[in-house]
C-alpha cells in the first residue's frame, strides 16, 4: 500500500541497538530477545535486514559504546546505514539502500523510542513508506530526571498514537514480535 512505485518487499529495519544506547534501556535484555526472534524469522523468509547504527560526538564511531551489542550480530550481506541524526533517512544512504531492495514496508525495532525510533518512523511516512513499529522490541532510557515521562510511559504512549497511523496511500501501526508476518522474498 505504499506510495512508493515498484517498492513491493517488506525490511526489518534495527535502529541504534549498539553498546552504550541500549547500555541502561528498560527490559533490555526482553527487547534483544525479540528483536533476536525477529531477525531470525525475516532470514528465514529471505527478508532483508537493514542496521542503523548512530554516531556522533558522545559515540564516537569504532568505539566500543558505538559497536552493536553482543547479543546481536549483522550477518554478512547485511547493510548496515551509519548516522549522525534522529531519522536515520536525514543525511545517510538508507533510501538508496531500500529502493535497490525494492522496499516500500519498513518493521522497525530498535532504540531510543523518544528519539531516533520515533524520528524515522516519521521520516519513513513522509517518505511514503508504510512503517510498522514493532510494540515489544522497541526500548528507552530513564530520561524523568530531565522531564521526560518514565520509560514505561514512553513506549506505551508511542505504541498508542503510532497504532492508529495512516495517510492516503500509507499505513503505520504495530505489532507485537510474535505477530509480525514477513512472508517470503519480503512480499
Amino acid at each position: 500500500m505504499t506510495t512508493l512505485a515498484n517498492r513491493p518487499h517488506t525490511a526489518l529495519v534495527l535502529i541504534d541497538l549498539q553498546n552504550d544506547v541500549v547500555a541502561g534501556a528498560y527490559r533490555r535484555n526482553e527487547v534483544l530477545d525479540a528483536v533476536n526472534v525477529l531477525i531470525a524469522r525475516a532470514r528465514a523468509a529471505r527478508v532483508p535486514v537493514v542496521w542503523v547504527q548512530h554516531a556522533d560526538e558522545a559515540l564516537a564511531a569504532g568505539s566500543e559504546a558505538w559497536k552493536i551489542v553482543a547479543e546481536l550480530t549483522p550477518a554478512a550481506g547485511e547493510t548496515i546505514v551509519g548516522k549522525r541524526y534522529r531519522d536515520a533517512f536525514e543525511g545517510t544512504d538508507l533510501e538508496r539502500v531500500l529502493a535497490g531492495l525494492g522496499v516500500g514496508k519498513l518493521i522497525v525495532a530498535g532504540a531510543q523510542t523518544d528519539m531516533c525510533v520515533r524520528s524515522t518512523l516519521h521520516g519513513a511516512f513522509a517518505r511514503g513508506y508504510d512503517a510498522v513499529l514493532v510494540s515489544d522490541a522497541h526500548t528507552t532510557v530513564d530520561m524523568t530526571q530531565r522531564g521526560a515521562p518514565p520509560p514505561d510511559a514512553v513506549i506505551r504512549h508511542t505504541n498508542m498514537y503510532w497504532s492508529g497511523q495512516k495517510a492516503p496511500g500509507r499505513s503505520g501501526g504495530i505489532v507485537e514480535s510474535g505477530r509480525v508476518e514477513f512472508g517470503e522474498s519480503g512480499r
